[in-house]
């Protein structure tokens, strides 16, 4: 059993790596859908989505075949050469999702990632997500206001001025 304050994930403490090695853990371990997409605004769709690919070491030939790959299973291949400025929200939150994915990562962390949809793109997403965590039997950890997001995930917990309440 670990000690109080130490964290284990695939059998490391993650309280004792180091930057480098605690970036590295996160670039290959967890992905994150931020509600506001964090795309870069200077590299188009596809670019966005080898970023992580690239950090973690891969070509740019593999990277690109991976991210058009994913482009592709989101419906939003047609807008790779797309600037995040000549997107829809809809379509930037796919890229965003795309992104995540990239490596393949065990943990995906979606931060209110339909907070700024119009409902039709929203449940598009949300159908997304739930489609993907059976594709690739990644756990996704959804934080939402929206109580119909909340009340279809496998797990609920609610949280209250900071404190747990279920």
């Amino acid at each position: 059993m670990p000690d109080q304050g130490e964290i284990i994930f695939d059998g490391k403490d993650l309280n004792k790596l180091k930057n480098n090695d605690l970036a590295k853990f996160r670039n290959q371990n967890i992905g994150f859908v931020f509600q506001f997409h964090q795309l870069l605004p200077e590299f188009t769709a596809l670019e966005n989505v080898c970023m992580p690919a690239l950090i973690a070491g891969k070509s740019m030939k593999e990277a690109k075949i991976l991210a058009i790959e994913l482009l592709q299973k989101l419906n939003i291949d047609n807008r790779k050469d797309h600037k995040p400025s000549e997107l829809s929200g809809g379509e930037q939150q796919r890229v965003a999702t795309a992104r995540a994915l990239i490596n393949n990562p065990k943990v995906i962390f979606a931060d209110e990632p339909s907070g700024n949809l119009d409902s039709k793109n929203a449940n598009e997403l949300h159908q997304l997500f739930f489609d993907l965590r059976d594709e690739f039997k990644q756990t996704f950890v959804i934080i939402t206001h929206n109580q119909l997001l909340a009340n279809l995930c496998d797990r609920k917990i609610v949280m209250e001025d900071g404190i747990l309440t279920n």
